[in-house]
């Protein structure tokens, strides 16, 4: 009896203890519930791209990264990109630490600057040619040698002909009978007068210089040989006489060039010719001389376009006093041109060109930012013309560490402003996407990717490629340790006013793989102790 008794007391206990056990385990799996049935209260709306691309999905999904969706609940539309305008909303404090700057779009007068390479070429205006209109032979030659600058009235050469002889003998005869015929009747010293004007004009028809005729009049002697003398100061740019030679009527002898007065002839891109036009002040510098520069205006914008190099010969007139420009010198000619109207315009640090289209993001509101295609016209120095895309007095993005000009970077910069892979505005983790197994509540979360990387190191030298050379502290995110590498630059600007040997803190982002990329560069200002 008493063991019986011993055996129901064991079996109470052993009951009693089982139905404990399943209570705690049914306590503890409501517990373990309660967070899911939490969050499962709170409705997705959608499932965003987790690199901030204007792409969204109804059901889980991966990108092709294979980077899972990031769930929007109720309530949070606000804080990630909005899919229907592309545009990221992040806070104020984020955006002071990215760096990100902005200007407004406004109306400007551009001015720009066109530059084109000419030539130095001779004023044609000033170019002489001796070529005589009877045919004769050379006796003597008085300046035999290209390119030898002559004066107004030197003697080139001496020429000898028959027709020239004959014709001052028959003016001589015709100016001897006039002075012998004085006391004869009218008509026959109106016939010998005539007959002398026409002897001399056929004198002065062969360009026989006044000084010469008047000789011949007092003289009365015919000359065998006439000398040629030089019409103008100058180079003697060709030469073709040869003492000896015989010559025909128009054939040249000498070219003589005037070069107190030169032109440029400067090609100009079709793109450019525009707002050029006569009377366009230029500055021209030589080749050989780089510290002198010399100022012109345009006098001729020709009416042809050379189809071979797509360009517009224009003409720069020089005053050349001291023959320093020669022909066929090279020149780099540099015309400013300014616009009729104002335009709108922004600053050209603004623009991410992908070489097939042109971006900025512009700032729709203080913690949010809205990419845009634009058109754009002309540029001059620091600012573009905007014909599409942005309107006047529009906060425009012109200075932030993800201003890279490529596409692929502008959408992880867009990724870096929404949090890639679950981030959201404020810094915490977004919600894992629910897939209704125990096994995913389960599991940790999975930590976010990161787009853009930051590293502290030391500047060695800037490349000539416009690389920078790097000695830099470990990378934790990266995985990386210290060591001393190059990086290529989103923009050359980056690194102006950076000297060797600065100490700063650089910003990476990966534009494919493997290609690490520096979009933000800051020299770390050396600690001050004064005052201690």
């Amino acid at each position: 009896m008493k063991q019986a008794m011993i055996i129901t007391m064991a079996f109470v206990a052993l009951v009693a203890a089982a139905g404990g056990y399943w209570l705690g385990g049914q306590q503890a799996a409501h517990t373990e519930q309660a967070a899911p049935q939490k969050d499962a209260a709170r409705k997705i709306l959608y499932y965003r791209n987790p690199m901030g691309l204007p792409d969204t999905s109804p059901v889980p999904k991966k990108d092709a990264m294979g980077m899972d969706y990031v769930p929007v609940y109720e309530g949070e539309e606000k804080s990630t990109v909005n899919p229907g305008m592309g545009g990221v909303q992040i806070s104020i404090q984020k955006a002071q630490k990215l760096g990100v700057k902005t200007e407004a779009a406004a109306m400007r007068m551009l001015e720009n600057t066109v530059r084109a390479t000419g030539r130095v070429e001779a004023n044609e205006r000033h170019i002489y040619t001796i070529a005589p209109k009877f045919e004769g032979w050379i006796d003597k030659l008085h300046v035999n040698v290209s390119g030898e600058p002559v004066m107004k009235g030197q003697a080139l050469f001496d020429a000898y002909s028959p027709e020239l002889v004959s014709a001052q003998r028959e003016y001589a005869i015709a100016a001897q009978g006039v002075t012998n015929l004085k006391e004869a009747d009218s008509d026959t010293r109106h016939s010998m007068q005539k007959l002398a004007d026409a002897s001399l004009l056929r004198l002065k028809n062969w360009d026989i210089s006044a000084q010469q005729v008047q000789e011949l009049e007092k003289s009365g002697a015919t000359r065998r040989s006439l000398t040629f003398h030089s019409p103008v100061n100058g180079i003697v740019l060709e030469k073709k006489a040869v003492q000896g030679m015989r010559f025909m009527p128009g054939e040249m002898l000498y070219q003589i060039a005037d070069l107190s007065s030169v032109w440029v002839i400067a090609d100009i891109p079709e793109q450019d010719i525009a707002p050029i036009g006569k009377g366009n002040r230029a500055r021209v510098k030589i080749d050989a001389y780089p510290d002198k520069q010399f100022d012109a205006a345009i006098t001729y914008v020709y009416p042809t376009l050379n189809p071979a190099t797509r360009t517009v010969a224009v003409r720069l007139e020089l005053a050349n006093p001291h023959g320093l420009l020669k022909p066929a010198m090279f020149a780099q000619v540099e015309i400013p041109v300014s616009g009729k109207d104002k335009v709108l315009t922004v600053p050209v640090s603004a623009v991410i060109d992908s070489g097939v289209r042109q971006v900025v993001l512009v700032q729709t509101a203080a913690d949010h930012f809205e990419p845009r295609e634009v058109r754009l016209g002309k540029r001059s120095g620091d600012y573009a013309e905007v014909l599409e895309g942005v309107a006047n007095g529009e906060q425009v993005v012109v200075a932030a560490n993800f201003l890279i000009d490529a596409e692929s970077n502008l959408k992880a910069a867009l990724g870096g402003f929404g949090h890639a892979h679950g981030g959201n505005t404020q810094g915490s983790p977004a919600p894992a996407a629910e897939h209704g197994s125990h096994d995913a509540a389960a599991k940790p979360q999975a930590k976010p990717a990161v787009v853009g990387h930051q590293g502290r190191g030391t500047l060695n030298a800037v490349n000539a490629d416009g690389s920078i050379n790097i000695s830099h502290e470990a990378i934790e995110s990266l995985g990386w340790g210290a060591m001393t590498m190059d990086f290529p630059l989103a923009n050359s600007s980056l690194a102006r006013g950076l000297k060797s040997g600065t100490t700063i803190t650089f910003d990476l982002v990966e534009r494919k793989p493997g290609e690490w990329v520096i979009t933000g560069v800051q020299a770390v200002k050396p600690i001050s102790h004064e005052g201690h």
